[in-house]
């Protein structure tokens, strides 16, 4: 067993914001937060996330379950409990945690750590903030009975405030993320040719984000006038459109943006489907800056959107991203992820990041769409990724 809990330090340097998250805890009735969600244990423990389980959680008969445990107001009481090959990882660049845990290999093993930990630091009968979503049943049932008198208390939305505000650095991944998937799109684009079939060009585009440095997560393709955006053998002919839309992830950070693609030039017609649906993605940029609230820009959008030619087969969305795709600002309920907006009449905040998107599902030319990555400011918007916002031509 390697278990480091008994090395301390004078007092720990934490990676995040220590007041703001204490404030968020007590103002949701949280004395201690046991995290285990990859996208919050890696947020809380500095953007390490542990590369043996990256692909699949998945060993023997359970699976791995990282936990960041974080007292109100104890910085110093803070524990990661980690799989055994994790001191390894501890050894060679150390945790800020002042309590390592390294001895799991699944859920119960992890759970019982954790609850050593919460007695040990005298919060086993407090109000225990986790996520119900990414905490397992055997794990959530072992706590509970092995900590009396505690109560557990959904931290989710605690959780999702503390980060929705980003660092420099954080905001530099994302910008990256976004620049390099936008690189690897155009690239992609201009490699197809009449007869590349879907999934020909899908693992272009895995090539071209992997060369550069992402990870791969998924491409949404349309050829032609089809709305299908799965892989398969269509292949694409002169004269049709293309939609590509792409997720890569830079260092923990998400990029998602759709550009257009066109094999031959572009007629009349697709010039000004596309130019209606840049009017529906400025108009909602005009309004986007810190201090005015998220519904200012949805009513702006879908002002535009209603005034268009061809609104009866067009969408505007628009979500916060940062860490994972979907996250604070929430701005649009059941739209079509499953949330309510919660913040569409809060004030945007400088340092917070929207994806922008308007898609057309024209009965003809097919589907038409821009999603564009923007970064809150004090005077309006950075852009991410901000090239190939128009035709771009295949097979060049």
């Amino acid at each position: 067993m390697n278990d480091n809990a008994g090395q301390t330090r004078q007092a720990a340097v934490t990676p995040f914001d220590t007041a703001k998250l204490d404030r968020l805890m007590e103002e949701a009735g949280i004395d201690v937060i046991v995290a285990t969600s990859k996208h919050n244990t890696q947020y809380l423990m500095g953007g390490y996330k542990f590369i043996f389980f990256a692909a699949m959680d998945a060993i023997g008969h359970s699976r791995y379950l990282p936990m960041v445990i974080y007292e109100k107001g104890a910085p110093d009481h803070s524990a990661y409990v980690g799989n055994r090959m994790e001191g390894a990882e501890h050894q060679n660049n150390p945790f800020w945690t002042p309590a390592v845990h390294t001895a799991s290999w699944g859920t119960q093993d992890a759970a019982g750590l954790a609850a050593e930990h919460l007695k040990k630091i005298g919060k086993a009968g407090g109000r225990i903030g986790i996520e119900p979503a990414f905490m397992p049943s055997d794990a959530r049932d072992l706590l509970a009975s092995r900590l009396d008198g505690a109560r557990f208390v959904d931290a989710t939305h605690v959780l999702e405030r503390l980060r929705a505000v980003k660092t420099p650095d954080e905001l530099a991944r994302l910008r990256r993320a976004s620049e390099l998937i936008t690189d690897s799109m155009l690239a992609t684009i201009a490699a197809a040719r009449a007869g590349s079939t879907k999934m020909e060009i899908i693992e272009q585009l895995r090539r071209e984000e992997t060369n550069r440095g992402l990870h791969f997560e998924y491409c949404l393709l349309t050829l032609g006038s089809s709305h299908n955006r799965a892989g398969s053998p269509q292949a694409w002919a002169e004269g049709e459109i293309l939609s590509i839309d792409s997720g890569g992830n830079y260092h923990g950070y998400i990029g998602d943006l759709c550009r257009m693609g066109v094999l031959g030039e572009p007629d009349a017609e697709l010039e000004d489907l596309l130019a209606e649906v840049e009017c529906i993605q400025q108009a909602a940029f005009a309004k986007v800056r810190a201090g005015a609230a998220g519904r200012e820009m949805i009513v702006a959008a879908e002002a535009e959107l209603k005034a268009s030619p061809s609104a009866a087969f067009t969408d505007f969305f628009c979500h916060g991203m940062g860490i994972i795709a979907h996250e604070a600002p929430f701005l649009m309920t059941n739209h079509p992820v499953t949330y309510d907006g919660i913040d569409a009449d809060k004030p945007l905040e400088a340092g917070s990041v929207i994806s922008v998107e308007t898609t057309m599902l024209h009965p003809k030319r097919g589907f038409i769409k821009l999603e564009d990555t923007l970064a809150i400011t004090d005077g309006g918007y950075e852009m991410f990724g901000d090239r190939g916002r128009g035709w771009n031509r295949g097979g060049a």
